[in-house]
């Protein structure tokens, strides 16, 4: 797969995945940084996240991820950007990668300008 995107229909885009960042972040072989639309994972790092379990659940999204994104390649839709990351709707094996988070609970539905989820209880 080439490293640039490509054009898909309606206005999606194909990439591979380079690594995961974490449980809601990953980076393709682009360059190109994708935050999952609509979902919040816990966070991974001590001054971003809110107590020790929080950052012991963000170890456990980040590792799903991966085992998910690893490699793969993904289509992807635009909805937004968000701190230097593209916010997309993410698909990887025919399956919405937002849903599949949530299913595993690994991830929490989230809406922007809502108030994250608590991952401290």
């Amino acid at each position: 797969m080439s490293s640039v995107a490509c054009s898909t229909s309606a206005g999606a885009e194909t990439g591979q995945v380079r690594y995961v960042t974490d449980g809601d972040t990953f980076r393709l072989v682009s360059g190109e940084r994708i935050r999952i639309a609509n979902i919040d994972a816990p966070e991974i790092h001590a001054r971003q996240a809110k107590c020790r379990l929080e950052i012991e659940r963000g170890e456990a999204a980040s590792e799903r991820a991966r085992a998910l994104l690893d490699g793969k390649v993904v289509t992807f839709e635009r909805v937004g950007h968000s701190y230097n990351r593209t916010v997309a709707r993410v698909r990887v094996d025919g399956r919405d990668l937002g849903e599949a988070l949530i299913a595993m609970g690994v991830a929490r539905p989230w809406l922007r300008r809502h108030p994250k989820p608590d991952w401290c209880s």
